[in-house]
């Protein structure tokens, strides 16, 4: 396989290396800063032609191929920029089961960054296990064309600075769990809905929130699909996240071994060369699994193989930070703290190896 940039990639590449170095400085790259202004970055990315790339031109992005994402993510990580607002899964999840009246009106102030989005998936008692969800989508009594939301969301990404958000559902309590589950486009900016930020052990803020949901009302035109669809879309959302392209940005982990490397005097301890020939096992692994992308394999399941790696990669670069510079530095301690979160978030380790055995080995009957 050949890695290099073609002339077109090479081009693009150099202009985003010069708009990167003019915007140092700028925006902050983590913490609760970095939270406050990741709207202010996606819409400076989109305008200067960096964000949305490969999605379609129809409803603002460029049709390019994914490989640009990846060179972005790339050349983030070299500059030490924020990290790309991460928006695809929602994208894929609308562009492959809304209508199209939906598409073009939700999906280019989605990719601009001029309208906010969260994901109400999870649930205190719906995380690993989400078709058990008991959020609830009811018929209005007083009018037939709105659903009325009941329930309790919580891990909700960017819910506190949201204009909208992608709601899974009950719609049917008499049907297997998986087929009563449906889809909406909710409205933030309403009564029936209360929020409560949770703050992280690496002491962010901002990031997370849990969201209750009591009597917050929704067009029936906003459901996405059919009533009973919601769980396709869901897989649909898990599985791009699991995908190669979300995996582009392991050039952050590979900048964070560097950057704890020049720190180091002497030997590197055991545990950041171990990270250093994971976080490159990882690059190579994904640059593989994009040249399959691009060659129109399909990658379905095994996205949970990616996700494990993509799990122990981060965890082991954070033991790294821990290893090699201790608690001495907040935001190399902080990349630490977040990563014990990676065997959880998108899945937990334990489902992905459930998946990988039963849907790519055939094992369990």
């Amino acid at each position: 396989m050949d890695f290099r940039d073609s002339p077109d990639e090479a081009a693009f590449r150099e202009r985003l290396r010069g708009w990167l170095t003019e915007q140092k400085g700028r925006f902050p790259t983590s913490g609760d800063e970095y939270w406050a202004k990741q709207g202010e970055w996606h819409q400076a990315l989109y305008g200067a032609g960096f964000f949305g790339t490969s999605w379609p031109k129809e409803y603002g992005g460029q049709d390019l191929p994914s490989v640009y994402d990846v060179i972005v993510d790339e050349e983030i990580a070299k500059a030490g920029a924020p990290a790309r607002p991460s928006l695809g899964y929602l994208v894929v999840g609308l562009s492959h089961h809304g209508s199209e009246e939906l598409r073009q009106r939700f999906l280019p102030g989605m990719i601009n960054g001029t309208e906010r989005w969260c994901q109400g998936f999870s649930e205190p008692g719906a995380g690993s296990d989400l078709a058990s969800l008991t959020t609830t989508a009811t018929p209005s009594d007083d009018d037939p064309d709105v659903y009325v939301i009941n329930g309790h969301k919580i891990w909700t990404s960017y819910s506190d600075v949201a204009d909208w958000c992608l709601v899974l559902a009950r719609t049917d309590k008499d049907v297997p769990k998986h087929k009563g589950i449906s889809a909406f486009i909710v409205n933030m900016h309403q009564p029936g809905i209360e929020q409560f930020p949770l703050k992280m052990i690496s002491g962010v803020t901002k990031e997370f929130g849990q969201v209750v949901f009591d009597g917050a009302r929704v067009p029936a035109a906003n459901m996405i699909g059919a009533p009973g669809d919601g769980w396709k879309l869901a897989m649909t959302v898990v599985s791009h996240e699991r995908e190669p392209s979300t995996l582009g940005f392991s050039a952050r982990y590979g900048k964070t071994v560097r950057q704890m490397a020049s720190r180091v005097d002497g030997p590197p301890p055991q545990e950041l060369a171990w990270a250093w020939v994971q976080t490159e096992m990882l690059r190579l692994h994904v640059r593989r699994r994009l040249s399959e992308q691009l060659g129109g394999i399909k990658h379905g399941p095994q996205g949970s193989l990616d996700k494990l790696l993509m799990t122990w990669v981060e965890q082991s670069v954070g033991h790294a930070a821990l290893a090699s510079v201790g608690t001495g530095d907040e935001e190399l301690f902080g990349a630490y703290m977040y990563s014990r979160s990676q065997s959880v978030m998108g899945g937990t380790s334990q489902i992905q190896k459930n998946i990988i055995a039963q849907r790519i080995l055939g094992l369990g009957g």
